[in-house]
């Protein structure tokens, strides 16, 4: 049962991280593992936006296929990940996006998850680990180069 957290601070606003993290049809492009994003479903409805999204990672020959409902909601600068169906038994994901004073903000990451198989689970654990951990890191380099 792999569970990661982390804080990041940093000096862009919490609208213009929750906006790159929502931008999830761009994932493949910067994001570690993920090699394919495609949402099947998007519905709007009271400032909230729902998707049901199928996302592919992969590492050298292996490659899995997820999908997840993940819930914007910009009014409160939170996005929740629902899991679906895919490898995983569970996972739970949530990103919190919170004003820190100085015009930037604090990114509050937390991901929960466990792979059904427990082969799948030692083959791809610490991959998902490592591309986990690396996640926050990731969009804050992209928000680097995009808000710079």
């Amino acid at each position: 049962m792999p569970q990661f957290e982390t804080h990041r601070s940093v000096p862009h606003s919490p609208e213009q991280m929750f906006d790159l993290v929502a931008d999830v049809e761009r994932y493949p492009e910067f994001l570690p593992l993920c090699t394919g994003l495609v949402v099947r479903n998007r519905k709007e409805r009271d400032g909230k936006v729902l998707l049901v999204a199928d996302m592919t990672v992969g590492y050298k020959a292996i490659r899995e296929t997820f999908t997840t409902q993940v819930l914007l909601n910009k009014a409160a600068l939170a996005i929740d990940v629902k899991y679906i169906d895919g490898p995983f038994k569970y996972l739970d994901n949530r990103w919190r996006f919170i004003p820190n004073g100085s015009g930037g903000c604090t990114i509050d990451f937390f991901i929960d998850y466990e792979f059904k198989s427990r082969i799948l689970g030692a083959l791809m654990g610490s991959m998902f680990d490592r591309a986990f951990r690396m996640f926050t890191e990731a969009f804050e380099t992209r928000a680097g180069k995009i808000y710079a």
